[in-house]
């Protein structure tokens, strides 16, 4: 009786097999990739707004603390978009018939907010407080970025749940004193591994155990 398959059949069987879990393999690394991709998060892509205001001007250049716009971030839950009049405190003095600032001139007159486009958004499901992370310590920096040198503005983070727990796992890499929160470029005075946990103890800031509970951020 004739053979059925030849000889390099099963050396042909063994390199289809691990071909195939190699495959396998390949298009789970990939797709993990991708779900990390900036592609997917939004991340690094500059953001269209009505007017292009410039934080490395204002914030880089100028030194104008976070908390001059956004005058809610470290006692509710949102950061605030400031209003038209925050703007025309100075643009009533300072640049104040430049063309490329009508349409905040027009908002002032008319009333009606600029349509500012959000650059960071979570889920519905995910609940966050802008307050109790500045009051733990939390620097506007780590989940912003360095604001004071971009001209535009876009998110620097992945916003994904493995961001967050990262933190919420080990508090003690990320948080600063109080009064250093809207501080860029910000170095601790001494070495975060001694500083660190000391802050967590200051601040009252809840166990991992706790931080990492679902409800924490999902009710």
């Amino acid at each position: 009786m004739s053979q059925t398959f030849r000889p390099h059949a099963n050396a042909l069987a063994r390199f289809t097999l691990v071909g195939a879990l190699l495959l396998v393999v390949f298009l789970g690394w990939l797709l993990i990739t991708l779900q990390r991709s900036d592609f997917v998060t939004g991340a690094n892509t500059n953001i269209e707004q009505p007017i292009q205001f410039s934080h490395a001007h204002h914030v880089g250049g100028l030194g104008i603390d976070c908390r001059y716009c956004h005058t809610s971030v470290d006692q509710a839950a949102f950061a605030n978009i400031p209003p038209t009049k925050t703007c025309m405190n100075c643009h009533t003095q300072i640049w104040a018939t430049s063309p490329f600032l009508e349409p905040v001139r027009a908002s002032f007159r008319t009333g009606e907010s600029l349509q500012w486009v959000r650059v960071h958004n979570l889920p519905d499901f995910v609940y966050f407080n802008h307050s109790i992370h500045v009051a733990k310590g939390v620097g506007c920096e780590t989940c912003h970025g360095r604001i004071d040198e971009m001209p535009g503005i876009y998110q620097t983070q992945t916003l994904q749940m493995e961001w967050c727990l990262e933190c919420h796992r080990a508090p003690e890499r990320f948080v600063r004193p109080r009064d250093a929160v809207t501080a860029m470029g910000y170095v601790p005075p001494v070495a975060q591994a001694e500083l660190g946990p000391q802050l967590v103890r200051d601040y009252n800031i809840a166990s991992a155990q706790q931080l990492t509970s679902c409800s924490t951020c999902h009710r």
